[in-house]
């Protein structure tokens, strides 16, 4: 191994050494997750809808489908799905850039998931880790914020005590 490449490769390992949770937290994203993703995900990158053939990008906050054979990226669902209940439909998670430049794989892959309503949101989520999200009913509980984020609400079997914040809406929240 040439000098240079010794170089390189120590700073890289002390760069690592020294900061691992910055590490970590690059290639996770659960607080920018939308409150209709589906639980289950530290990171996910775009949502597939197979029941719409649509993709949702969660860095960006777009939807990218098909009109007429070109694919457009927009902030609202396709036209005919404006009122499509997103914390309803099932999601497949793609953690891959621009999947549907491969939408004919994806599509058929996971046909066999349209029309299921099995996925949880995190919305409806008790698991404190999407209390990050600034949009969660308890994100008042979250850690990160200076709050004591114990579920005061749920005794340890998951039985809740207060009030069920069950709101009606599809997701959409204006983009």
């Amino acid at each position: 191994m040439s000098l240079k490449h010794a170089l390189v490769f120590l700073l890289c390992t002390i760069c690592m050494l020294t900061n691992p949770e910055a590490q970590i937290r690059l290639s996770l994203n659960i607080g920018l997750q939308p409150l209709w993703g589906p639980v289950g995900y530290e990171r996910a990158d775009n949502y597939y809808l197979p029941d719409i053939e649509t993709y949702y990008n969660v860095s960006s906050r777009k939807y990218t489908y098909q009109i007429k054979g070109h694919w457009v990226t927009t902030y609202s669902l396709p036209p005919d799905y404006l009122d499509y209940d997103l914390y309803s439909a099932h999601k497949v998670v793609i953690n891959s850039s621009r999947p549907y430049l491969n939408h004919t794989v994806y599509r058929d892959k996971y046909a066999k998931f349209r029309n299921r309503n099995d996925q949880s949101a995190i919305r409806n989520s008790r698991d404190n880790r999407y209390f990050e999200n600034k949009g969660h009913p308890r994100h008042e509980e979250w850690k990160g914020n200076g709050h004591d984020n114990r579920d005061k609400n749920h005794d340890d079997r998951g039985n809740e005590h207060g009030e069920k914040g069950d709101r009606k809406d599809n997701g959409h929240h204006g983009r």
